[in-house]
C-alpha cells in the first residue's frame, strides 16, 4: 500500500432531505501518488459527495474499509476515515490536501500573492522565494502578483486557486470542476497543469468534471457513475473506477513544468 493514498471498499453515503433520499455507493476505489484521477458525470450523480468524503469533511454512512495514507515516503501513516476525530481530520487536511474550488474561492481584499500564500500560512509551512517563484512562473502568474482577484480574467483566477492549493506541497490535490467557468482552451491549460503537476510533485490529483472529453485522454484512472431510481423518492448512484492508459491527443498542449517542490 506504499503509494496508495486512498483506499475505499464498499463505501456508502446516504443523504436525505424533504423525504427524498440519495445514496452513493463506491464498491472499490484506489488512488495513488502521482496519479491523475478524473471523476466524471452529470449534475446530481454524486461527484461532490465523493469529493467531500475524500476531503474528510463528510463521513460515510457505512464503509467496509475507507483509509487515507499520508506522510513522507518511507514513513507514511494510514488513517481509517470512519470515526476519525474532527481535529485529526482537520490536521490531515491542512498538511496534506490542496483544494481547488469551482469558484476559485479567492479573497477579494487580498492580492494574488497574499491569496496564494494563505494556505501555507494557515498550514504553518515555510515556502522559499525560489519555490514560490517556480510555482507562479509555471502557472503564468509572475506579472499578476500585486493585483486583486477582481482585476484578473477567469482563467487567471483559476490559476491563482491552483497555486494556492499547491503552495504547501500537498500530496493530495482535489479540484472541484476547476474548468467550469472558463473557455475550452483555458480549460485544457488548467487540466494540463494539474496533470503535469501530479507527475512533478508526486501528488494524487482528483479532478471533478462533467465534461468527459476534457479528461479522457489524460486520466490514469477515471471514476464514472451509474444512476437509477430505486423508488419514488430514492436515487441510487454507483461509482465505478477504471484504470486507463493516458494517450494525449495530437495538437493539444500537455505541460511538463518543473516545480521547485
Amino acid at each position: 500500500m506504499t503509494d496508495v493514498v486512498y483506499r475505499l471498499r464498499d463505501v456508502e453515503k446516504r443523504r436525505s432531505k424533504g423525504g427524498v433520499s440519495f445514496v452513493l455507493r463506491i464498491p472499490e476505489l484506489d488512488v495513488c501518488r502521482g496519479e491523475f484521477c478524473s471523476v466524471v458525470g452529470p449534475s446530481g450523480c454524486g461527484k461532490s459527495t465523493l469529493l467531500d468524503m475524500l476531503a474528510l469533511v463528510m463521513e460515510p454512512t457505512r464503509a467496509g474499509s475507507f483509509s487515507v495514507q499520508v506522510g513522507p515516503r518511507g514513513k507514511p501513516r494510514v488513517f481509517e476515515v470512519p470515526g476519525l476525530a474532527e481535529n485529526r481530520a482537520a490536521r490531515i487536511r491542512r498538511a496534506n490536501i490542496g483544494y481547488v474550488l469551482q469558484s476559485g474561492g479567492l479573497l477579494s481584499f487580498l492580492s494574488v500573492r497574499e491569496n496564494i500564500m494563505l494556505t501555507a500560512q494557515i498550514s504553518g509551512v515555510g515556502v522559499s522565494r525560489g519555490e514560490f517563484n517556480d510555482l507562479v512562473g509555471v502557472l503564468g502568474l509572475t506579472d499578476q502578483l500585486d493585483k486583486k482577484p477582481q482585476h484578473l480574467s477567469g482563467g487567471q483566477r483559476q490559476r491563482v486557486a491552483v497555486a494556492r492549493a499547491l503552495i504547501h506541497r500537498p500530496m493530495i490535490i482535489l479540484a472541484d470542476e476547476p474548468t467550469a467557468a472558463v473557455d475550452y482552451p483555458t480549460a485544457l491549460d488548467i487540466r494540463d497543469e494539474l496533470h503535469a503537476l501530479a507527475r512533478e510533485m508526486g501528488a494524487a490529483v482528483i479532478m471533478v468534471t462533467h465534461d468527459r472529453s476534457l479528461v479522457d485522454q489524460v486520466s490514469d484512472r477515471q471514476v464514472r457513475f451509474e444512476t437509477v431510481r430505486t423508488g419514488r423518492a430514492e436515487t441510487l448512484a454507483t461509482a465505478f473506477a477504471e484504470t486507463r492508459v493516458p494517450a494525449p491527443v495530437a495538437g493539444e498542449r500537455l505541460a511538463r513544468p518543473e516545480v521547485g517542490a
